[in-house]
């Protein structure tokens, strides 16, 4: 075997230190535990050490000596085995106490004995008395106990149970005797449990046995045919055996024989310490034994410094406890990680400081501490590749910023491409440093490296960088394919069609892959990029908005839909903002819209915005000027050029610009055209209100002088003289006429007083009008609109028009007068004979005596007889006919009654002065209204206060 390196890493305790004086006997056995070191000795003894190795207290546990002692670790039991001396015809003195130390009780003034629990013989009849060469204790689930005691005879005798209750069972288990078949003695004994499943090794010096207690009976496995001697056997913490021969050091598993490690010379001792493996060795010349203390994984001596004659080997505080024959005790702790690391790095053996602190399991900033010290050990010699792959390791622990500035700084682009990769495999890269990795690959021109880390291999997986970053380094990169294939795996369907439009100009491919997106993506996507693609692909683009605004444009599934999923589904005011370039595509697409959806929830904001298209007059058509080969403004600097330059445009830019003028004006005539018959479509006479606002359209028609328009809508809203006021500023005679006659006949529901208003028009023209005002009075005299006097004084303000104009109506009028005259001096006469007639019966009901000549009862017709009532009216009643009532003549009742109520009612309209001026302004003659408010005495009744008397 190579020769290990060897290193300090242990240091001496409490030098000087012994077994205290008041232990004389000679040390037997020890065991450590739950933070004390039990120590036995050949006077029967039993002494508890605590950690300065002072004698805690210590009692007589045999009367002979004590054999074997182990502390248990779940619980604070101390288990013995040893001579009580005692010797009978019927029992061995050889027994096994169990002692709570917990439990102490006091014998006296000067000694402690902690509670014996139970007492155990050994040996029985079943189980001959034999010497016992070792001893080892299971604890299993308290209180049950697993005890095995190897003997000289090669035989083990088992106990398992609870002890203290002696509730146990005892079974013996025989090692394979020797090819000259002699059997030899137990030399260790060690449990290994997996689960359930319990295991012992036994060795011998000439045999390895495993037995598996979990079979009935156990079942027995030779491992090998070798074996040791006492004190050379231990259990490693990963419970493998360990026995040490003077060749070699064997490791066994269940299986057979492990590893070998060819230290020579004697073992002494053998032990396992926090993994490390000790061997104490006896040198075959000097006669001089050392102390090793072996790294197996590191494959260095950790600790070797020379011993005395070791009598005993325990561990307890963290420390190897050597007790030495002489009764001296070295104590042996190991350093501290940073000590150990220290020393590693003055003599720059890097990578042992990294096995080891890998090896103890250090937590992983430690770990990554010492690899970056590698890593700069490295890069100060100019190993750059060696010093980067240690780098890597620090992943996740040191500071990226760190190594990344070396690399620059040394332009090692390979080196710090690598790390950079693996900082982006651990998922702990930050947008700085995707930027650098892809600027590295770009600066390499190393291609199949991008496609690696952007495509992943073939595509799957997920994506461990910034997306936004690499896009943006791909695309000021020129690997705009790249930058596409990242934005389509992450779902970032606007960069992708970013790249598409802006960099590529691959609009077709563009539209086709917003065909393949979701609703929502697809909206979202037309919205952000519609201008560049009605720009350059404007039919293509009115189709996809169509399919999204439509539902795919069938038109089953929108009937069958309900309000919800038609709220769904994008509204085309969504996507109108993209078209502020290209107007004449916008109206298109809604005109499109309209004629396969009816019930759109934005109907209204639609005809809103066509309406504006339609009657609008300044629609520009970029399309139409490219055609022509000049923009609008072209036109002007046309003209302008050729002004300044000395010359007018020749015939053909004439003939081009005349071209261009007449497309102009029948555009504007055709929109129009649309505009007023969606004006009408959306305000029919079925409806009570319209599918646009009103208010928006007044303005709009205004705005552009829009007649027709404003006409229609004047109409619908019945503000008539807004409508005669739109004739009257045209000077359309004809249509202010046919306007009147439509609008200002009574009998149709319209206003006559529009008559009058056309007849004030005409007065103050000051032109000839002789036709159209003889028309006019036509409909005034027929509707009876204006006094005559009025149209006299009206017409009087134009100069061009003559008497002759009027004098026929003037004649009608009159001679109507006329009779009108003849009649109400009639009704005079008439109303005057009634009246004198009353006031004659009046006055003879005042001074002539009634004289009542009636025989017979009004109501029932029988002979008047007494009691009888007579009233002024001449009829007369049997006072029984009159019943309750005989104030008033029940025949004349109700005609009195009715010319009561008549006279309250005016008396009561005479109050209600909002009533006479609704008549009065309501009234074709207000004069007669005034007039019959006299007649019935309504006016007339004034009432004059009285005033004061002076004397």
């Amino acid at each position: 075997m190579y020769q290990w390196r060897k290193f300090e890493f242990f240091e001496e305790k409490a030098a000087g230190r012994g077994v205290p004086g008041e232990i004389a006997a000679r040390v037997t056995c020890c065991s450590g535990g739950r933070g004390r070191v039990a120590i036995g000795c050949d006077d029967g003894t039993v002494g508890l050490l605590d950690r300065g190795f002072r004698l805690s207290y210590g009692y007589q546990a045999y009367a002979s000596s004590v054999l074997f002692l182990q502390q248990l670790k779940q619980r604070n039991v101390l288990i013995t085995v040893g001579d009580d001396d005692q010797p009978s015809s019927q029992s061995s003195a050889i027994c096994l106490k169990v002692f709570d130390l917990d439990k102490v009780q006091e014998e006296g003034s000067s000694t402690t004995s902690p509670f014996c629990v139970q007492i155990l013989r050994i040996f029985t009849k079943q189980f001959p008395l034999a010497k016992i060469t070792s001893f080892v204790v299971l604890e299993e689930a308290p209180p049950i106990l697993l005890i095995a005691i190897g003997l000289d005879n090669g035989s083990i005798y088992c106990i398992k149970g609870d002890i203290a209750r002696e509730r146990i069972t005892r079974f013996m288990l025989q090692v394979e005797s020797a090819s000259d078949g002699t059997n030899s003695p137990i030399t260790g004994l060690g449990f290994r449990v997996e689960g359930q499943a319990h295991q012992l090794f036994a060795v011998t010096s000439t045999s390895v046995t495993l037995f598996s207690l979990h079979d009935q009976p156990p079942r027995r496995q030779t491992l090998d045919q070798i074996g040791c001697e006492t004190n050379a056997v231990v259990m490693s913490d990963r419970m493998d055996l360990i026995i040490g021969r003077p060749e070699a050091v064997y490791f066994y598993e269940v299986d057979g024989r492990g590893p070998c490690w060819a230290f020579d010379g004697e073992k002494k001792f053998v032990g396992w310490f926090r993994g490390y493996l000790l061997c104490i060795i006896e040198d075959q010349k000097s006669q001089k034994n050392t102390l090793n203390v072996y790294d197996l994984k590191n494959r260095l001596i950790a600790h070797s410094m020379p011993v005395g004659d070791v009598s005993h080997f325990v561990s307890e505080w963290g420390y190897i406890i050597l007790i030495m024959s002489d009764k001296k005790i070295l104590c042996i702790g190991e350093k501290d990680m940073e000590s150990k690391l220290d020393m590693l790095f003055k003599k720059n053996l890097y990578t042992v400081a990294i096995n080891l602190v890998q090896s103890q399991q250090a937590d992983p900033a430690s770990t990554a501490e010492v690899l970056r010290k590698y890593g700069d050990h490295l890069y100060g010699k100019q190993e750059y590749d060696e010093a980067m792959s240690q780098y890597i390791h620090t992943i996740g622990h040191l500071e990226p910023s760190y190594v990344i500035q070396k690399f620059l700084d040394a332009k090692r682009i390979y080196n710090l491409t690598n790390y950079l990769e693996k900082l982006h495999d651990r998922g702990l890269a930050s947008k700085d440093h995707t930027t650098l990795l892809l600027n590295c690959y770009t600066k390499l021109k190393d291609v199949e490296k991008l496609n690696h880390f952007i495509k992943d291999e073939d595509g799957i997986g997920e994506i461990k960088f910034d997306v936004e970053t690499a896009i943006r380094v791909c695309r000021a990169a020129g690997y705009h394919e790249h930058a596409m294939f990242v934005a389509k795996k992450a779902g970032r369907h606007e960069l992708y069609l970013k790249i598409l439009l802006e960099d590529l100009g691959r609009y077709d491919e563009a539209l086709q892959y917003i065909s393949s997106l979701e609703a929502n993506q697809a909206g979202l996507t037309v919205k952000e990029y519609g201008k560049i693609l009605v720009e350059h692909r404007p039919a293509e683009t009115v189709e996809i908005l169509l399919r999204l605004c439509t539902d795919g444009g069938d038109p089953m599934s929108r009937r069958g839909s309900n309000s919800m999923h038609l709220l769904m589904i994008p509204s085309p005011m969504d996507f109108v903002n993209i078209f502020v370039h290209s107007p004449k595509h916008l109206m298109e697409f809604l005109e499109n819209y309209t004629k396969a959806v009816t019930d759109s929830p934005a109907q209204t904001e639609i005809h809103n915005t066509l309406l504006e298209l339609y009657i609008s007059k300044d629609l520009s058509f970029p399309s139409m000027s490219e055609e022509n080969g000049f923009e609008e403004h072209s036109i002007k600097e046309i003209k302008g050029r050729g002004v300044a330059n000395g010359y007018k445009s020749g015939p053909r830019e004439k003939a081009n610009l005349g071209k261009e003028d007449m497309n102009t004006t029948k555009d504007i005539i055709d929109r129009q055209r649309k505009g007023l018959s969606l004006l009408k479509s959306a305000w029919t006479s079925e409806m009570e209100e319209p599918l646009y606002d009103v208010d928006l359209a007044l303005i709009i028609c205004n705005a552009n002088a829009f007649k027709d328009g404003l006409l229609f809508l004047y109409e619908k809203l019945k503000l008539y003289k807004e409508v005669i006021s739109c004739y009257k500023e045209a000077h359309d005679h004809e249509g202010l006429i046919a306007c009147c006659k439509k609008l200002g006949d009574s009998s149709q529901g319209g206003d006559p007083s529009l008559w009058g208003d056309l007849l004030k028009y005409f007065g103050e023209l000051g032109e000839d009008c002789s036709k159209e005002v003889k028309e006019v009075l036509t409909y005034i005299e027929k509707e009876d609109v204006l006094p005559p006097i009025v149209v006299l004084e009206t017409l009087s303000k134009n100069p061009c028009l003559t008497l002759s104009v009027v004098k026929d109506y003037i004649a009608r009028k009159l001679e109507q007068e006329s009779k009108l005259i003849e009649e109400d001096r009639k009704s005079i006469d008439k109303y005057q004979d009634e009246t004198e007639l009353m006031k004659r019966e009046i006055e003879d009901l005042k001074t002539n005596a009634k004289v009542f000549q009636l025989s017979k009862c009004t109501a029932c017709t029988f002979t008047l007889d007494l009691p009888a009532v007579h009233f002024m009216c001449m009829h007369s009643f049997h006072l029984r006919c009159l019943g309750d009532n005989e104030k008033e003549c029940p025949e004349c009742a109700p005609e009195y009654r009715s010319v009561m109520e008549a006279k309250q009612k005016l008396e009561h309209n005479a109050r209600d002065h909002d009533l006479f001026f609704r008549q009065l302004r309501g009234s074709k003659d207000g004069f007669s209204v005034v007039a019959d408010y006299f007649s019935k005495g309504i006016v007339s009744k004034t009432a004059i206060p009285p005033e004061n008397g002076g004397g």
